[in-house]
C-alpha cells in the first residue's frame, strides 16, 4: 500500500469498562476498531480507527457464503511498571499471510499491521486491565466482500482488529482437563487448510466438540484423517507429550497449525536442554507408554490458556490417567516461565516482547 497513514475518529460515546474480577473471554470490547480495505487493482487502503460498530456489507458478500476468510489471536500485556508490551506480534502476522497465501487473499504489509495494531492499543489503552492475570485480547480479522455469488476468491477484503480484555484464563489454579479421543470425525487433512487459520476448521470441529462435552469431556484429541492413529491436536490447541523424560509433539504436516505458543515452548525446552523432538505420535505408542508408566505429563499449549494439562485421556473404551489427574512438573514450569516472561517479571532471553509506546501521541 502507498499511502502509510492511519486516519483516527475517536467515539463520542465511551462504554463502560467491565469489572476485571468478572472478565469473561470475548464478550465485551474496546471502544474501537482498526479497519483497512482492499480493492483490485487499488490494493490495501483506507486504514483507519474508527469507534466500535456494526459492519455494513451486502448480503451477497463472498464470506457469507463461501467462507472466504482468516483471522488471528494475540495478546497484550500490562507490566508491573505500567508498561504494556505484546507477546511475539510479528508471529501471528507471519501466520496472517501465510493463512491468506492458502486462501487466495492478497498479503498484508506485516510492518504496518503491527503498527496499526499498536496505534489501537494507544487509542484505546484504558481498556487494557491491571490485575493479576488479565491480559486484552487483539483478533485481527480479514473478511471476502465482493458482492458476488460466482465461486472465486473475491476482488475485495476488509482486514478489522478488534480488541476484548480477558481475564485470567485460571481463575481457581491450573486443573488438568479430562480429553476424549475422537474416532469420529476429522479436524484437517494434509492438503486441506488445517495449517491455516481460518473459521472453517473450528466451524468443523463443533459437532465433535459439543459431543464429548455431554459426555463430560473438556475437549476432544484429534487424529489424522487418513489413518486415523496419529495424533495431531487436542481441540485448537497443539499438544506436547512427555514420555520417558522426552517431550514429544506432532511434527508440522501441512494439517496441523504452526502454534506461537507451541513454538515458544519448543524454544523453552531446548534452552533448558530437555530432550524434545516433532515427530509422529501415534495414539497406540501413546497407550503402550502409559501402560508401561512412561507416560508422564500430557499438555496443550494455545494462546488463551498458555498450558493447559491433560489429567486424564479417553481411547477405545480405555481411560488413561496420567500423572494421577494432576499437572505436571514440566507443565507448571512452562507456564509459569511463559507467563512471567509475558507480564515482565522474568527476562525475556529470546527478545519475544514488543513494547507498546502508550504514551506516544498518534494523529487525531
Amino acid at each position: 500500500m502507498e499511502d502509510q497513514t492511519i486516519r483516527v475518529e475517536l467515539t463520542n460515546n465511551k462504554k463502560e469498562k467491565p469489572n476485571e474480577s468478572q472478565l469473561e473471554f470475548g464478550r465485551v470490547f474496546t471502544d474501537h476498531m482498526f479497519i483497512m480495505d482492499y480493492a483490485e487493482p487499488i490494493g490495501w487502503h483506507d486504514a483507519r480507527i474508527v469507534p466500535y460498530q456494526p459492519l455494513v456489507i451486502e448480503p451477497s458478500s463472498m464470506i457469507f457464503h463461501y467462507g472466504q476468510s482468516v483471522f488471528e489471536g494475540l495478546k497484550a500485556y500490562r507490566t508491573e511498571t505500567g508498561d504494556i508490551q505484546l507477546f511475539r506480534p510479528e508471529k501471528n502476522i507471519q501466520r496472517l499471510n501465510h493463512s491468506n497465501d492458502r486462501l487466495v487473499i492478497p498479503q498484508v504489509d506485516e510492518d504496518f499491521v503491527l503498527e496499526a495494531i499498536k496505534e489501537l492499543l494507544i487509542v484505546d489503552k484504558e481498556w487494557i486491565p491491571h490485575s493479576e492475570g488479565t491480559s486484552i485480547y487483539i483478533r485481527p480479522f480479514i473478511i471476502s466482500t465482493e458482492p458476488y455469488l460466482g465461486v472465486s476468491s473475491s476482488k475485495h477484503y476488509k482486514l478489522i482488529v478488534i480488541m476484548s480484555p480477558v481475564g485470567s484464563y485460571y481463575k481457581e489454579g491450573i486443573n488438568p482437563v479430562k480429553i476424549a479421543v475422537e474416532d469420529q470425525f476429522v479436524r484437517a487433512v494434509k492438503g486441506g487448510t488445517g495449517e491455516a487459520k481460518t473459521g472453517g476448521n473450528y466451524a468443523a470441529s463443533l459437532k465433535a466438540q459439543e459431543n464429548v462435552e455431554k459426555e463430560g469431556y473438556s475437549q476432544v484429541l484429534w487424529l489424522d484423517g487418513m489413518e486415523r492413529k496419529y495424533i495431531e491436536e487436542v481441540g485448537a490447541m497443539n499438544v506436547f507429550f512427555k514420555i520417558n523424560g522426552e517431550v514429544v509433539t506432532p511434527q508440522l504436516n501441512g494439517s496441523i497449525l504452526a502454534g506461537i505458543t507451541r513454538d515458544s515452548v519448543l524454544q523453552l525446552l531446548k534452552y533448558w536442554n530437555v530432550p524434545v523432538s516433532e515427530r509422529r505420535v501415534s495414539m497406540a505408542e501413546l497407550y503402550e507408554a502409559h501402560q508401561s508408566g512412561q507416560l508422564e505429563e500430557a499438555f496443550g499449549s494455545g494462546t488463551a490458556a498458555v498450558i493447559s494439562p491433560i489429567g486424564e485421556l479417553r481411547w477405545q473404551g480405555e481411560h488413561l490417567v496420567i500423572n494421577n489427574g494432576e499437572i505436571g512438573e514440566l507443565s507448571q514450569k512452562l507456564y509459569d516461565t511463559i507467563t512471567a516472561i509475558q507480564y515482565g517479571k522474568l527476562e525475556d532471553p529470546f527478545n519475544w516482547l514488543e513494547k507498546v509506546n502508550i504514551k506516544s501521541k498518534i494523529n487525531l
